[in-house]
């Protein structure tokens, strides 16, 4: 199902999601280059909630750009499955496989502000991050990396914990929202 559809099907779980929801498709149909950072307006990424197998520990990382701890993720470059793409950062970043994550489904839809900032010696201006995120598990023993380029640690993190590492305010909502669904299920 190509990405458009899979946002069409997504039911919102409150306010912030239906009106989030109904931009995405509004930006989609609006621009013919939502899944590169060409779009300097707005542009595709994807996120993973990465939760021990006991559901009291989150993988998290200290994002260099942001100065927060935070989710795993990052820009679809193209790529319309952003299942794959939560899948690939989370490695990428980290070095944990995520489990049994076939069957994976959008668990939030969120539009994130992007302050602009330097990367690589290069401004980047202000833009918005389309945001889908997921929820995976993974095995917080196996041997974790820090992938330097990005961020300059990484860890599992007490669940409720997470609150007070990160310094990016509206991200607690989201996380909140995550937890919830993860203690339901």
């Amino acid at each position: 199902m190509n990405l458009r559809h899979q946002i069409l099907d997504y039911i919102p779980k409150d306010e912030q999601e239906k009106e989030d929801k109904e931009m995405m498709i509004f930006y989609m149909d609006t621009f013919n280059d939502v899944l590169t950072r060409n779009n300097k307006v707005c542009h595709f990424t994807s996120s993973a909630f990465v939760i021990n197998q006991e559901k009291t520990k989150v993988l998290m990382e200290y994002h260099n750009i942001y100065k927060s701890w935070t989710w795993e993720g990052g820009h679809a470059d193209g790529e319309s499955d952003l299942l794959s793409v939560a899948v690939r950062e989370v490695e990428e970043e980290t070095g944990v496989k995520v489990l049994d994550y076939e069957n994976s489904k959008i668990e939030s839809l969120d539009i994130l502000p992007t302050l602009g900032h330097f990367k690589h010696g290069k401004w980047v201006s202000a833009h918005l991050h389309l945001n889908v995120a997921y929820i995976f598990y993974a095995d917080d023993t196996k041997t974790i990396r820090t992938r330097l380029v990005e961020n300059s640690d990484v860890g599992w993190k007490n669940i409720d914990d997470i609150f007070c590492l990160s310094s990016e305010r509206y991200m607690i909502p989201i996380y909140k929202k995550l937890i919830k669904i993860v203690k339901q299920s």
